[in-house]
């Protein structure tokens, strides 16, 4: 044998040191050398394989079906690396990547080759498990009733399960590999998503409601949670966002809402229901209305919503605080004045009641209306016409009027401060706004609605508040009604900078107050709940009207009706 040949063959040994198999082979095709990493991928021990011809002794299927020594032999080309899978003697099969290299001799004759190989058996299965556990968690993810993205460092998109696919409206094949940033907006990326935070900080952010633009344009409201992703070292590779459909949930808090909310006033205490229920009827008439309650009440937003709900709506409403101007300028503010009624009246000027015409005029505090004006007051009542301040002539006018007073008509009636027959010209339709403390039940739903209308015009995103706050606010009298408990939040949101209300963002005459429940002493009370108690309610009512049909009722609700089974199953209401 050659001695070049020779030395090779004492060189395979060294390739044990790596697992990597060696064979020597002259130009005969007989096997010269072989080490021991060749005998265990192969199965083949070298004392019987040595003197044999390869292509009898491996079957051919370590050449993969064609010799490549024998191309070299007959081209001269060198070949390079080939993945080949074997099945030793043993039937084990094996993935094996296979690199022949010829051996030439000083004068360049073909002495034989060298076949080194290396089984990366192991590694194709980890590579499998790793595959098919990726494939196994990507069909949990696709499973999933929520939305699930995936980003790199960079933002871009990889991965999407089914459920964003939903949502969104982008498509997978679309959106991997994509911008974040650039498929739904700079704004929506870092506002919404907060992935670019979560990645540079690391920190997580829960339960954030915000809203996303669709693929089709349409906004709807969503709910992420955004996670940073970490390597086994720690390192943060990427990010993570899941994002949940709100805008069933929307829906249905819509429609608790709408069941206790008549424009911009709220209550499910049985006397606002009433109320709610009647002021349709008063709208569509012409009527005279006496609304009457405490300070701080409504009755200028119950002024405004029966104006919004008549057929005036289009003409004005004008307010006149009858407490608000002194008995000499009062006259004149509500009737307007002549040309040289009096020192300065240098031309014919409109009063409040002129204003108002074709529309409604709005006299709050009517109880502090001085004796001299109410028998005009009554004439315009009367004869919908009334003499301007200096003025010969009347004046004609198409005008509705509500009146409001905090205090008891027919008191001041009994006490000769207010004229019995304008007391009943008024008193046609008589409208009475409870005490916020007669109608605690209402404080969650008054407290949720004024939070979330501030927030808007303050552009805040104060939208929690906390436990022990919301028990002062809940056991408070509120002697200044529903406009005290207003100023109590806008308070709260002009001190808080934070996105939870604490107790400490209160006004101080508040913290100092005991915080033992008075309402809700048998729980803790939270507006989830109450929702949730509404809920409940809104469902039951709905059933029972539509004689418990289940499809009649979800349409009713404006819900599918594998929801409203869901819910019939959450509050014991499914038989």
């Amino acid at each position: 044998m050659d001695e070049i040949l020779i030395k090779y063959s004492q060189l395979v040994s060294i390739f044990d040191y790596f697992s990597v198999g060696a064979i020597i082979i002259k130009p005969d095709r007989k096997i010269v050398a072989m080490n021991r990493s060749a005998e265990l991928i192969t199965g083949h021990s070298a004392s019987a394989a040595i003197g044999e011809y390869c292509h009898q002794t491996f079957n051919d299927y370590l050449c993969g079906g064609e010799c490549k020594f024998y191309q070299i032999l007959k081209t001269g080309e060198e070949l390079g690396s080939a993945d080949l899978e074997i099945v030793d003697q043993s039937y084990e099969v094996h993935s094996i990547t296979k690199l022949i290299s010829p051996i030439y001799g000083p004068d360049q004759k073909l002495l034989g080759c060298i076949e080194i190989f290396q089984d990366h058996s192991a590694f194709k299965d980890l590579i499998e498990r790793v595959r098919h556990d990726d494939r196994r968690l990507k069909i949990i993810l696709d499973n999933l009733d929520v939305g699930v993205l995936t980003v790199d460092c960079s933002g871009h998109v990889s991965f999407f399960n089914t459920m964003a696919e939903k949502i969104t409206g982008f498509m997978r094949k679309e959106i991997l590999g994509k911008s974040c940033a650039t498929l739904f907006g700079k704004d929506t990326f870092d506002d919404v998503f907060l992935l670019t935070e979560t990645i540079s900080d690391g920190r997580p952010r829960s339960n954030k409601e915000e809203e996303i633009i669709t693929h089709e344009g349409q906004v709807i409201p969503i709910r992420a949670n955004v996670m940073a992703l970490k390597n086994e070292e720690g390192r943060i590779v990427g990010g993570l966002a899941t994002i949940a459909d709100l805008s069933l949930k929307y829906q249905l808090d819509s429609a608790i809402r709408d069941r206790y909310t008549f424009y911009d006033m709220i209550g499910k205490d049985p006397a606002m229901q009433k109320i709610f229920d009647i002021i349709p009827l008063i709208a569509a008439s012409d009527a005279t209305v006496l609304v009457e309650g405490p300070t701080g009440t409504g009755k200028d937003i119950l002024a405004k919503v029966i104006h919004t709900a008549s057929s005036r709506r289009e003409k004005p409403l004008v307010k006149v605080n009858c407490a608000a101007l002194p008995d000499n300028l009062l006259e004149s503010e509500m009737f307007g004045y002549a040309k040289g009624a009096f020192t300065g009246a240098e031309k014919d000027k409109p009063g409040r009641f002129q204003e108002a015409d074709g529309g409604t005029i709005f006299l709050d505090e009517i109880g502090d209306l001085p004796l001299s004006l109410q028998a005009k007051l009554l004439r315009v009542l009367e004869d919908k016409e009334f003499y301007p301040l200096g003025s010969r002539k009347t004046t004609k006018v198409n005008i509705r009027i509500i009146a409001a007073t905090n205090q008891g008509l027919d008191q001041l009636v009994k006490a000769k401060l207010f004229r019995e027959d304008l007391f009943y010209r008024l008193n046609v339709m008589r409208l009475e706004l409870p005490p916020l403390k007669d109608r605690k039940g209402d404080l969650p739903l008054l407290i949720s609605h004024i939070l979330k209308r501030l927030c808007v015009i303050r552009d805040t995103r104060v939208d929690k508040i906390s436990e022990n706050a919301m028990e002062i606010l809940l056991n408070h009298e509120y002697p200044g009604n529903v406009r005290e408990l207003e100023n109590i939040i806008e308070h709260a949101l002009i001190i808080c900078q934070e996105n939870t209300i604490e107790r400490k963002h209160l006004p101080l005459a508040l913290q100092k107050k005991d915080t033992f429940p008075m309402i809700f002493q048998q729980e803790k009370f939270n507006l989830d709940k109450e929702v949730g108690s509404s809920e409940q309610n809104m469902i039951r009512e709905m059933l029972h009207k539509y004689n418990w049909n289940r499809s009649k009722t979800s349409q009713a609700l404006n819900i599918n009706r594998t929801t409203l089974w869901r819910k019939m199953k959450k509050y014991n209401m499914a038989f």
